[in-house]
């Protein structure tokens, strides 16, 4: 008989989510009528900071980019009044709206063409000398095929930046920023009980490697059709799992990716996220057949991923104040610094 152990992490958007907004908010209100304690005062100094950022956030109008941006809003920081969106997007004005918070921007995109890119700059130029050079980020929620380039407009243009954004060429666009002294988040995953759980695997790896040797690895993911690549958590859990076992898996070739609606419901995504979810499945099994091991994180919608990038772009505007070089940080780097929510 298999014996058959199971670790799930789920995830949906419908659950109730804690906000560092809120959290201020009944501060408030428990001490409107008593002497403020030292630790609303830090609260609100921190909210103030916060809300002194300029978070420019490309990739609107696209679902990522946009969630990204209400949790911006939902955790006190400040928009850019213009971002860039992708080159064959018509310019226009757009409304982000936190239904959460109740706080809103208008912001302007305009698209990543030359001319575009031109504009950008001017406005960059302008912003900055508004708000504070240190206090102008960007967050990349944009495609795969435009990461490496937007990286390096990024640093040539001192833009300390968040790229969620998976794909393009990752070895490339490390050396790329580190040979720039960029300030940079850059992780395949901004969730924050994911990016433990990729800690949690790579600290196994390294203290026990070749634990499962002898091993079969099996992947399975599924995401939103509109998802152009493979998913990078995805990569980054399988490099553990090949040091943990000394299968042959090849990422290429090897990753059973879902990307239609009829495999992702039976695969156990529910009908209203298929256009938005990111379930993973990672199977170990010994030669014999007799034992497996099953990793899962399932999630539906964004909230995640989006308060997670908030939280990123956060830690690194501390980062930046600080008066250190510019570095390149992961989200492994945000969790262990306590700036994760």
């Amino acid at each position: 008989m298999m014996k058959s152990i199971l670790l799930l992490i789920g995830a949906t958007a419908s659950l109730p989510q804690s906000h560092g907004f809120a959290l201020l908010q009944s501060t408030q209100q428990c001490h409107q009528n008593s002497n403020p304690t030292s630790s609303s005062l830090q609260m609100a100094s921190e909210d103030d900071s916060s809300s002194s950022l300029r978070i420019m956030v490309n990739g609107m109008p696209g679902p990522m980019a946009t969630a990204a941006a209400e949790a911006c809003l939902r955790k006190g920081l400040s928009l850019s009044p213009v971002a860039m969106t992708g080159p064959d997007i018509e310019p226009s004005t757009i409304t982000v709206s936190d239904s959460i918070s109740g706080n809103s921007a208008e912001v302007r995109l305009i698209p990543a063409t030359d001319e575009g890119r031109d504009d950008i700059i001017s406005s960059l130029a302008g912003l900055r000398e508004a708000a504070g050079a240190e206090k102008v980020l960007a967050i990349d929620y944009t495609h795969p095929s435009a990461v490496n380039a937007n990286a390096i407009f990024y640093a040539e243009h001192n833009l300390p930046f968040v790229m969620g954004t998976t794909g393009g060429d990752r070895d490339q666009l490390m050396k790329d920023m580190v040979s720039r002294k960029a300030f940079a988040v850059i992780a395949p995953n901004m969730g924050k009980q994911i990016v433990a759980m990729q800690a949690g695997l790579e600290d196994l790896a390294t203290k026990f490697p070749s634990a499962f040797a002898g091993y079969k690895l099996e992947v399975t993911e599924s995401h939103q059709k509109t998802k152009a690549d493979t998913s990078g958590t995805a990569k980054a859990v399988i490099g553990s799992l090949m040091e943990l076992s000394d299968d042959d898996f090849d990422m290429e070739k090897d990753i059973e990716m879902l990307r239609d609606d009829t495999s992702s419901l039976e695969f156990g995504v529910s009908e209203d996220a298929l256009k938005g979810h990111a379930f993973h499945t990672y199977t170990l099994t010994s030669a014999d057949g007799s034992v497996q091991f099953e990793l899962k994180h399932n999630v539906e919608g964004r909230t995640v991923y989006a308060e997670g990038t908030a939280d990123a772009v956060k830690f690194l505007a501390t980062k930046v104040g600080s008066g250190m070089e510019g570095e390149v940080f992961s989200m492994i780097d945000v969790l262990q610094a306590g700036a994760l929510e």
